[in-house]
Parts: structure tokens; sequence; C-alpha cells
């Protein structure tokens, strides 16, 4: 079991008198009403209990958390894999023993500390109080914590472990996910998130000691041990200093007349992103009022993700049209993605992640190329993408002369392959995910919202000096390079098993272990299966993308150069496909190249994803 921890007041005759029939749920059960100190949650067990509720319990009690592509998240609320104050400690005992073991110095860099706003009151959970229990556990332990005293932007804490050589850091966050979410993202000494091995170590060491040590619920320590420090001027100075380096136009954005409304969803990046336009020379961009300050119940909008557009978006179009500003730049709640809208004509263009890599790809490139010295090799330069997004950064690449590389989907892969290139002396510009995450420069090694709105305001600037748009330059980019036209969305599947028959048939669609050759009229020319590890269009039919088992992901090259993308997410209830056609730049007709996109979806979703016939839920427009 690990160390001996400190116990709990539960009377084990009342959970005999109360057996549910079934050893396996009555252990967990008493271990949870033996463990948990939050009333909130142990009360919601009990009334489980009493009620006879025993397949709900054995849902709450019979499986753990695991790391998914954005860390642990789940649910709030009582259970062995929701997210409360119990999972939580277990979580960073797990880590305490990992890191012991893997750095001998663990007790004298230390560990980071970072929380958003989210909170639900029937759990009595919050970010806050997760964060506090989480260095609870550390300092009890003699580890010294940087805890910062306040919410911080997700990118704060990779930024932090960096900045403080601490071994790794914690940020307590569900980033965009709905209100009952939260999640415990992980980040190692190289400031990128874990992955494996990592992860599966931490799990490991997570089960040799699930019962909470003494002194991990002493939540006070925060405010009491002498090994806390807060991180928060130093970082929060050094950050704002550190995005001076990707500021290219600085006069420009202090005389410039162009107006931006920002929202924060409710979230944590208002105050931030104003200290971000301030380092660049801007004037504030105008809040919204009603989504400025942090609310745990993002009351204004159905879901916090600025990614779902216009709908969400509403607020901020009818503050930009009344206070006539062009651009609008969104950040998600935990302030590491960002969705942007531009006014031309008296109508509105949101721009979709793969749209906004275009314009940061052409505009890093471009700056790097205007300001590096004469002897500065562009086949030194990197840019990269997730294997899921837009090719345009291959594109571009492919013209100008550096380099260009795909990972698998989430920031992880990308955070710990640009260390690696950095580490081999490469000079790394832009990264990102088609899900509007942004990593311009390599200050902090994940995407971050806060860093990409005020490069895109000042990429807005520049190109208003030259009386041009966001989306003119846009239509210019696909001009040069190609028209790369995606789209991306989603259906939502609640039924694991469904989703697994659903890629065991893609995988078995014309015979045993025999993969479609069309979707429809469509020829299909490769296959790669990420999960299975296999790839059509490579020699050995070997993937070079590493294996990745734990969640299903298939891509189909075609004939007419689309690229299609079927995969679960690693955070929601979804089976996401993404469809891309690149397009040579010959190919100027756009119309075309959209309608023939448009038909392969449907041919897509139609013979492969069967959503009637699999209860799919289709994505509300």
């Amino acid at each position: 079991m690990g160390e001996r921890g400190s116990g709990g007041d539960v009377n084990s005759n009342v959970l005999v008198a109360r057996s549910t029939g079934d050893a396996q749920l009555d252990k967990a059960v008493w271990q949870w009403l033996s463990w948990d100190k939050n009333p909130k949650t142990k009360e919601q067990i009990e009334i489980l209990l009493q009620d006879g509720k025993h397949k709900e319990l054995r849902d709450r009690l019979c499986c753990r958390l695991t790391f998914g592509t954005a860390g642990l998240r789940s649910a709030m609320g009582a259970g062995f894999c929701y997210i409360n104050d119990l999972t939580v400690i277990q979580s960073t005992q797990g880590i305490y023993k990992y890191l012991e073991r893997c750095f001998s110095d663990f007790k004298q860099r230390g560990f980071v500390v970072g929380y958003d706003t989210r909170g639900q009151v029937t759990s009595n959970c919050s970010s806050k109080k997760l964060a506090k229990l989480t260095a609870a556990v550390l300092l009890a332990k003699d580890v010294p914590v940087y805890f910062f005293s306040t919410y911080v932007p997700t990118p704060f804490v990779p930024y932090a472990v960096q900045q403080l050589r601490a071994v790794a850091g914690v940020m307590i966050t569900a980033s965009h996910n709905r209100k009952e979410d939260n999640g415990y993202k992980v980040y190692w000494e190289n400031g990128a998130q874990i992955k494996s091995p990592h992860d599966k170590e931490i799990i490991k060491c997570i089960e040799e000691c699930v019962e909470p040590w003494n002194g991990s619920w002493n939540e006070n320590l925060v405010d009491t041990s002498p090994l806390r420090q807060d991180p928060l001027k130093k970082i929060c100075d050094c950050y704002m200093e550190d995005l001076k380096k990707i500021c290219y136009h600085r006069e420009l954005n202090t005389q410039t007349n162009l107006k931006f409304v920002h929202t924060s969803f409710h979230g944590v990046g208002h105050d931030y992103v104003r200290l971000a336009f301030k380092a660049f020379g801007f004037q504030p961009p105008i809040p919204v009022p009603e989504q400025k300050d942090p609310d745990p119940d993002f009351p204004t909008v159905k879901c916090p993700n600025p990614e779902e557009g216009e709908s969400v978006l509403e607020l901020s179009l009818r503050l930009a049209e009344k206070e006539n500003a062009r651009v609008i730049v969104a950040t998600d709640p935990d302030a590491d993605r960002l969705a942007v809208a531009e006014q031309q004509n008296g109508c509105w263009k949101v721009f979709t992640g793969n749209e906004l890599a275009a314009l940061f790809g052409w505009w890093m490139f471009s700056r790097w190329k205007e300001n590096c010295s004469q002897d500065a090799d562009v086949k030194n330069v990197y840019m990269l993408a997730t294997t899921v997004s837009s090719k345009i950064l291959r594109a571009i690449a492919l013209k100008e002369g550096f380099h260009f590389e795909e990972t698998l989907p989430g920031f992880k892969w990308i955070g710990s392959r640009v260390k690696d290139l950095l580490d081999n002396g490469k000079e790394v510009l832009f990264a990102f995910e088609e899900s509007i995450g942004f990593m311009c420069g390599t200050s902090v090694l994940d995407k971050d919202g806060v860093s990409a709105a005020v490069v895109i305001a000042e990429m807005a600037a520049y190109l208003e000096s030259k009386n041009q748009t966001l989306e003119q330059k846009l239509t210019e980019i696909y001009e040069t390079y190609g028209y790369h036209i995606a789209k991306t969305s989603y259906f939502l599947c609640y039924d694991p098993p469904t989703i697994k028959r659903l890629f065991e048939r893609l995988r078995n669609f014309d015979g045993p272990q025999s993969y479609p050759k069309f979707c429809g009229d469509y020829s299909i020319l490769h296959v790669r299966d990420v999960t299975t590890g296999y790839d059509s269009s490579q020699p050995n039919k070997k993937s070079v993308l590493p294996v990745s088992k734990s969640s299903q992901m298939i891509t189909f090259t075609f004939q007419n150069s689309c690229v299609a993308t079927l995969r679960t997410s690693g955070t929601e209830p979804k089976i996401k496909y993404y469809a891309e056609m690149c397009a040579p730049p010959e190919q100027s007709d756009r119309t075309f190249v959209e309608e023939e996109l448009q038909k392969l979806i449907a041919a897509l979703i139609a013979n492969f994803l069967e959503p009637d016939k699999n209860g799919l839920i289709w994505r509300s427009a």
C-alpha cells in the first residue's frame, strides 16, 4: 500500500450492514468513506449507498482517472474516476513518488502549482482548493512549492517550470470544457506536458499509494510553510519581457487606430492579455464587460469554448460593432487558446484554427526573414503542427526552404519535440494544432492564447498600415502556396463499445485486417492507423508517428489530394473528423476545392461513421 496514511473514522460495522453484495465494490466504498475528508463528496457516496444505486457506485468507484491528451480530466464530484479532493491528493502522492525516483535534487529544485477559476459548490470543489491540496502533499514531504497566489493562464505553469528550474509543475484546469469538469495537467522539467513513459509510470505510482498520507489534507500548509514561495510577480514580469522578443513593430502598435475587443470567457485571461498588449505598445483592448471577470458558471455562454465560433462570440460581436472595433480576440477560460474574428464590409469572419495558422506561419517566417542575421540558415528553421491540422505550413516550408514536422495530436507531443530541436541548435518559429492552439516563439513550450492574441493584434495593425485586412492576407497566402480548405467537426457518442466497433469495422472493411480502398466514389491512396502502428504509405507498412493505443485514430489520404482523419477526443465523448483539400498553387478555383471537400465529407460520414446506425449525435449548429 505504500506509506500508512491518516486513515478515517468510518464505522466498519455500518459498512458491512450496507454491503452491496459485490466484494470489489464493498472495498472501494469502504476506502472512499474511510479516506475522503470532504463532507460533500463523502455524502454523495453515502447517499448512493443508502439508495442502493450500485451501478452508479461501481461507475464512480471501480475505475481510475487516466492521462489523456491534456492530463487528467473529468467531471468534479465523488468517485475515483472524478476530479475531487481525494483523487487530486492520490495523483500528487503518485507524482511525488515518481519524481523522488527520477530526481535526486527534487527537494532543492521544487515544484510549480497553478490554477484557474473553476469550481462546483455541490462538491465543495474549486481549482484553488485542489491546487492547495496538491501543494500540501508536497510541502508535507519537505518539497519547495512555487504556488501562485492567484489564478494564472495555463502557459504560466510550463513557463515557470523552465524559468525556476523546477522538476515539474501542475496546472489545475479543464480549459474550455463544460463547467462541470476540472483537470490536472502535468508538466515535466523541460516545460512540456508529460508523455509516455512518464504518464504510465506516474499512474503506477498513484496506484501504489492511494491512501492519503499524514499531512496530505492540510491545505493550510500553503499559508504557513516556509517552503512555499509565490512566483507570481517574477513570472509575470519575465513572461511579459520575453514576449517582447516576438514584437517587431512596437512604434506602429503605439500609433495604430485599429481597435480590438477581447473576451476572456469568464476565465483568467483579462488582466494578462491587457499586460501583453501593454508590452507590445498597444492601447488596452476593449473588454466584454459581462465576460471579463472569472465566473465558474460561465453564465453567458452555452459552453465556454471559443472554437464554437459565432454562437459563443455574440456579446463580443455586438460590443465590437458598437465600439467600431474591427478585430476580436477571444481567449478560452484558461487562456491557452485563441479565437479571432474580423469585421469587413459589415460582415464578420470567424477564422478557423487552420486559417489562423496560415496567417501565423506567414507572419513568423516573414518577420524572421526580415530580421535574421546575414549568415542565418533557413534550413535550421522549423515549424510544427499536429497530424490532424492543416498542411499549409508544409506548403509554405516547401516553397521557402525551412523544415516542417508533424506530431501526434496534443501539444504534449509538440512541446517535447520543440525542446529536442532547440537542444540540437535548431530554431523553431511557430507550432500549432487546429483546435485554435498556437505557440509563437519558444518562451513557452505549450499553446499560449496570451502571446497569440497580441501577435495577431500586431499582425492586424501592420496589415492595416498596408491597407490590408487579415482575411485579404489569408487569401493572398492561399494564392501563393495553394488553397488548403479544411473542415473539422464532431459527433457525440456516449457509448465506448460503439466507438470501438466503428473503428474495428474500418480495420476489417473488405475482410479481416483489410482497410477500405474506397469511400463512396472516392479512391483511397494510403491509410495510416496510429492506434495499431500501420501505415500503407511506408515501405515497411509501419507508422513513422509513435503508436498510440490508448486512443483511436485513422487517417485516409485520397487520390484527389484530400486528407481525412477520424479520431476520438482525449478529453470529451466525441468522435472528431478532420478533412482538408490541399490544392497546388496553380489550382485557383476556390469554389471547386470547397465543393469537392463537402462531397467527400458527406461520403466519409455516410460510409464510415454511419451516424444513424451507430446512434451518433450530430454537433449542434
